[in-house]
């Protein structure tokens, strides 16, 4: 089962990811959501939509805008709604 790491703790675990782009996105009932911060950063796909970030935060460190979400997805992106993808050092195995 996919789970994303960092820092030695599970951000997030599920069977049931959609992988787009290379990316595993994790439904939002399978995130940890104590280690999410809310971030004021946006960028915009443009098959996508608009994506939300959130920065990673364990034992005092964090990791800057390490998530993203796409809360209001384009058509094209609608299978990935509310769900997560990570980067910056967040690793993902099976």
């Amino acid at each position: 089962m996919p789970k994303a790491v960092w820092r030695n703790r599970v951000i997030a675990e599920s069977a049931d990811t959609v992988m787009v782009e290379g990316n595993h996105y994790f439904p939002p009932e399978s995130i940890a959501q104590e280690y999410f911060v809310p971030s004021e950063q946006h960028t915009v796909c443009h098959w996508k939509g608009t994506a939300d970030y959130f920065s990673l935060e364990v034992d005092g460190e964090r990791n800057q805008d390490a998530a993203w979400t796409y809360p209001d997805p384009k058509e094209a992106a609608e299978n990935i709604r509310g769900h997560y993808a990570f980067w910056k050092g967040v690793t993902i195995s099976d």
